[in-house]
């Protein structure tokens, strides 16, 4: 059996195609790349929007997104309620 030996042509392509896939590593943008006090900021965005949502009675209105707003409104049949803000779908379910 022999063993070839890698040409310096071909060492020289395999470092480029380390290094490109080295820097596409770097370069994506997902959250375990990103800088350890942002990854730290967003969770705790995310842990306050979760105690937010939790936290929610079903009859507080206010609290509501425009979706959920608009879900309850087709529910009860209010109309033209895609042409309302939250605070009008708001008035308009409190009315219902």
């Amino acid at each position: 059996m022999r063993i070839r030996m890698a040409t310096s042509k071909q060492r020289a392509a395999a470092r480029k195609n380390v290094k490109k896939a080295q820097h596409a590593a770097r370069s994506k943008r997902t959250i375990a790349n990103l800088p350890k006090k942002t990854r730290t900021a967003l969770a705790k965005q995310a842990s306050m929007v979760g105690r937010r949502k939790s936290s929610k009675t079903p009859h507080d209105l206010s609290q509501r997104t425009r979706r959920e707003l608009m879900k309850a409104a087709r529910k009860r049949g209010i109309k033209g309620r895609s042409k309302m803000g939250t605070s009008e779908l708001v008035r308009a379910l409190s009315d219902s």
